[in-house]
């Protein structure tokens, strides 16, 4: 008999980002695999923002007229609302691995994502009011 070999595919790959039939657990997990890979994507944005800068003035003039576009600004929202998302799921996870609420994860998991959607809609709010 042949052993089977688990090959890469990418139906394999979507399968990860799945959460069809997942508990709250599986939605906590594929939360903070989004979160990181955006902020991961918004570290290399940044860098690519600061070569602009290092331009000169021309270059700095060219980023505040970027800077205040409004695509950029619901961008900046984004990587706040990731920000915020995946350090609380981080500190349920920091939380649980110390053992404190172990048999709560659930509830933990979804009094920190409130907590997350109100911190997101109070900036949100700011910023765009500002």
């Amino acid at each position: 008999m042949e052993k089977q070999r688990n090959h890469p595919s990418p139906l394999k790959f979507w399968l990860w980002f799945n959460p069809i039939g997942r508990q709250a657990g599986g939605w906590a997990y594929i939360l903070h695999r989004i979160t990181a890979l955006g902020l991961t994507f918004y570290l290399y944005l940044h860098l690519i923002v600061l070569g602009l800068l290092a331009k000169g003035p021309d270059g700095y003039d060219q980023f505040l007229v970027l800077a205040h576009s409004p695509l950029f600004v619901f961008g900046e929202l984004l990587v706040v609302a990731a920000g915020i998302l995946h350090g609380l799921n981080g500190m349920r996870i920091a939380l649980t691995t110390l053992g404190v609420s172990v048999t709560r994860q659930k509830q933990l998991f979804f009094g920190l994502m409130a907590i997350a959607a109100i911190a997101i809609l109070v900036f949100g709010i700011r910023m765009f009011t500002v």
